[in-house]
């Protein structure tokens, strides 16, 4: 009976997502949906607008095209930037967190047994857990339970900045093909269906990856998208019987 549950615990620990940082990876996760998103709300938005302008084919290939380019690279460079920034903030502040465990060990020390002992933890067993975690890896104990940052996991700018540029182009494309490949009379409901339905998928991707109300997300994003179409087609009707 002893083997067996020995045996039943070593299997279910292997089941366990160990290691890898699996907050992390949903966090790049969710990045990509939301880029996705964007990139189908306003590419749709783009050459619905143009649609509601002119039946030219080539016109509107063109403002998708376009709009697939200048959206994506916004996106790269300002996931860079702003991941950039992060990252140098991180960098700083484990600067001054490896001062002050040079400088002050021992307030750091009583930090660090205090921040447990906040947590529940009896001050003597609090102190025992302070003193042995600072003596395995001082630098990360502190991070992690101070700043909530992973010195060894710190985040990437260019890993960012690829997966918005990925995540924007190939939630553009849908909208793109779908105002393209129809004849004439199709190309709007076409792409506002497709858009619609990639729409209310992401939403039901971005809530379960929050723990978010499903039905909230969904209607929010499709409504959200809708509305945008619908004020593009209008503006593009407006400009092309104009001129």
């Amino acid at each position: 009976m002893t083997n067996e549950v020995v045996m039943n615990t070593d299997a279910s620990d292997h089941d366990e997502p160990h290691g890898g940082n699996i907050p992390g990876r949903l966090n790049w996760l969710r990045a990509g949906v939301l880029g996705a998103n964007d990139g189908i709300v306003s590419t749709a938005g783009i050459v619905i607008g143009v649609a509601g302008a002119t039946t030219s084919r080539s016109v509107i290939i063109t403002a998708g095209i376009a709009g697939l380019a200048a959206g994506a690279m916004s996106m790269a460079v300002g996931e860079y930037v702003s991941v950039s920034t992060q990252k140098d903030t991180e960098k700083a502040l484990l600067i001054k967190e490896r001062r002050e465990l040079e400088e002050t060990p021992d307030e750091e020390l009583e930090e660090l047994t205090g921040i447990y002992e906040a947590k529940g933890i009896p001050r003597a067993l609090a102190k025992e857990v302070a003193e042995h975690l600072t003596a395995h890896d001082a630098l990360g104990a502190h991070a992690e339970a101070e700043l909530g940052i992973d010195p060894k996991n710190l985040t990437s700018p260019a890993h960012a900045a690829v997966a918005s540029f990925i995540a924007f182009t190939l939630g553009s494309l849908l909208p793109l093909l779908a105002i393209t490949l129809p004849p004439m009379f199709w190309r709007v409901p076409v792409t506002v269906t497709g858009v619609v339905l990639a729409l209310a998928g992401t939403g039901i991707l971005a809530a379960r990856l929050g723990s978010a109300p499903v039905a909230r997300s969904l209607w929010r994003n499709v409504i959200g998208g809708l509305v945008a179409m619908a004020v593009t087609y209008g503006i593009g009707t407006l400009v092309g019987h104009a001129f």
